[in-house]
């Protein structure tokens, strides 16, 4: 396979198509045009163009990351592009988390992040949500 690895979001349209592809749950392209640039590092994997997996990092940049959006393309998955993409994010957290940084994520595939050495912060802590809607 002849793949490209660019340091760097997909553009809004791409991020929120790969999302949906991947089995995500869907992003408004105004979320998009807005997030996107707020990235504290991306990484898209592209063949001849075509964007097949990504992954970002957000947070403060120094207590705080979150790893989120990792997303291949089903089409591509289980040629090892997920843990590529991983490796590059582990890479940039490697050069820039303090003493002290946080890095979390919320995972659908815990199992997979546990093979690259994340693990399951509970029963000490749990995760959580609230989803908060702009009335359009």
């Amino acid at each position: 396979m002849n793949y490209t690895v660019e340091e760097q979001t997909p553009t809004p349209q791409e991020y929120c198509d790969l999302r949906v592809t991947a089995g995500l749950s869907a992003k408004s392209l105004q979320a998009a045009e807005i997030g996107l640039p707020n990235s504290l590092y991306g990484v898209s994997i592209r063949e001849e163009g075509l964007l097949i997996g990504m992954g970002r990092v957000v947070g403060d940049g120094a207590c705080n990351f979150e790893i989120v959006d990792v997303a291949v393309d089903p089409k591509y998955q289980g040629r090892g592009l997920g843990r590529e993409v991983m490796t590059f994010i582990d890479r940039y957290l490697a050069s820039v988390a303090l003493e002290g940084s946080y890095v979390s994520m919320i995972a659908d595939e815990p199992a997979f992040y546990e093979k690259l050495g994340y693990r399951l912060v509970s029963p000490k802590s749990q995760g959580m949500t609230k989803k908060f809607y702009q009335k359009q």
